[in-house]
């Protein structure tokens, strides 16, 4: 398998990945009040749900996907190591958070319906997201819409702070940032036909007929599903699906989008350089080697207000419930 000593994220990050990050990071202090609600409010107590709730995985705990793993942090070259836990949920999902302890979880009922092969897919698609710095942005999404689902509001006065706008710019950027792990996850494998298989089995896959579904005819489905294009309505429908008309913003692209960004980047020259040693290194040791904007000090204590005023309307709204 092909390893990238020194590879930068920004070697095989999606432009649209890229161009997403830039326009949700444009709110004023974004990124400083991500890292410390991040710090805060969540990265900790979920690290340790997970330590008191999950098989965390290691040289003498389901010592295979150990293995998978850390070929993987060999092969994109991302340090400190991070942790891997699996969850028992029979849900077919896997994920990747935390910013000065990242971790992936990866549920038992993606275990259970993948091959070897594949599970070495998924674990190197989320430790894309850790080594192109998605995580931190990802846990702040999170904790907004968290935020936003407890008081029942769009804004509480803290101007676009949690604002519908962000909301948006954050659902748009996440989608993106799939496309930047995909990536991740074909160099890591260097078999596309592997990649394809596996989001296809992880979108309507089956242990029980999986024998029964062809790879061959999942590409036609995408390349059907391109061709809704031409129709003007059914990019409206597109549009809508994504952002809310099923009741829920869609944090992933459509598998069938994924595959056709995914086989486009596999005939790139950009993708052949990389393959060949010809790509960016980081400037910068660890996971993440995205740089960060210093915020101006102005900026730095509006926010620290802004925040602490958000986290007494949070515990006011817990407080009235908790007494009717």
């Amino acid at each position: 398998m092909p390893s990238y000593p020194g590879i930068s994220s920004e070697a095989f990050r999606h432009p649209l990945d890229r161009q997403a990050e830039q326009a949700l990071r444009s709110v004023p202090g974004f990124d400083l009040v991500a890292r410390k609600f991040v710090e805060f409010l969540y990265e900790r107590p979920q690290l340790v749900y997970l330590m008191g709730n999950s098989i965390q995985v290691g040289p003498r705990q389901y010592s295979t996907i150990y293995r998978l793993f850390r070929e993987c942090i060999r092969d994109l070259d991302i340090h400190p190591e991070p942790t891997l836990f699996v969850n028992q949920n029979p849900q077919v999902n896997s994920y990747a958070l935390g910013q000065e302890h990242p971790y992936v979880v990866i549920n038992t009922g993606l275990l259970d319906l993948l091959g070897e092969a594949e599970i070495r897919t998924i674990l190197a698609h989320e430790l894309g997201h850790i080594k192109c710095g998605h995580t931190i942005l990802i846990q702040m999404g999170i904790w907004l819409m968290s935020a936003v689902s407890m008081l029942s509001e769009v804004t509480l006065g803290l101007g676009n702070l949690v604002s519908s706008g962000l909301i948006y710019a954050f659902y748009e950027w996440r989608r993106k940032a799939e496309l930047s792990s995909d990536r991740a996850a074909l160099l890591v494998t260097d078999d596309l036909k592997l990649v394809m298989q596996t989001m296809m089995n992880v979108a309507g896959g089956s242990n029980r007929y999986g024998h029964e579904c062809s790879l061959d005819e999942f590409i036609r489905q995408s390349e059907r599903y391109q061709e809704l294009d031409q129709d003007n309505l059914n990019q409206v429908y597109k549009f809508l699906l994504y952002n809310g008309a099923n009741g829920s913003l869609l944090t992933h692209p459509f598998p069938v989008d994924r595959l056709r960004y995914l086989r486009e980047w596999a005939i790139s020259q950009e993708y052949q350089q990389i393959r060949q040693g010809n790509y960016r290194r980081a400037t910068a040791e660890g996971a993440v080697d995205v740089a960060a904007q210093p915020p101006k000090s102005e900026e730095v204590e509006t926010l620290r207000r802004q925040v602490e005023e958000l986290q007494q309307e949070i515990d006011r709204f817990k407080s009235e419930s908790n007494h009717p």
